[in-house]
């Protein structure tokens, strides 16, 4: 292992790169993570069930507290936490919208958000499974995993139960 220090910032060289990689894979969830927040935010102040407006209000309260914790995360080591979402997250947005005014609004709403519970998913499982990916990066992802997995079983959940009851 070279821990050779760079002695015009006398800055582990292998440790920076580690940091780097931290806090751009950390601002990278935080952006899908705001995505959901947001689109969290605009669905419970469009559906017409008031269950799902506070379950709604409740997951975007949930997802804001994730991506302060993850904020946190990157502050720590330095970083500036990513500010904005992403624009495919702003399209499944636009989508969703246009879903739920051709049919029941709540449940495009409710399947929209399925699928991004099951991107965001997705996007903390890749990091943890890619081999180049340093174990101080996954340990910090492998943190914020279990409310992730709780908050995709919830809308996993909420769909299927809308589904089984057509809508």
């Amino acid at each position: 292992m070279n821990t050779t220090t760079n002695t015009n910032t006398n800055i582990n060289p292998i440790k920076s790169n580690i940091r780097n990689e931290q806090i751009n894979t950390l601002n990278e969830l935080i952006a899908v993570t705001r995505d959901g927040a947001e689109f969290y935010g605009d669905a419970a102040a469009k559906a017409k069930s008031p269950q799902l407006q506070t379950l709604f209000r409740h997951m975007a309260d949930s997802k804001n507290g994730l991506v302060g914790a993850m904020s946190r995360e990157v502050k720590s080591v330095g970083g500036s936490p990513e500010a904005i979402g992403t624009f495919r997250g702003t399209l499944h947005q636009l989508y969703g919208d246009a879903r739920g005014k051709l049919g029941s609004t709540d449940y495009g709403y409710v399947a929209e958000l399925e699928a991004s519970e099951d991107r965001l998913l997705c996007a903390f499982d890749n990091v943890l499974k890619d081999d180049n990916v340093a174990p101080q990066v996954k340990e910090a992802v492998r943190g914020f995993l279990p409310k992730v997995r709780e908050q995709h079983q919830v809308m996993r959940d909420r769909k299927w139960a809308m589904e089984a009851t057509k809508h």
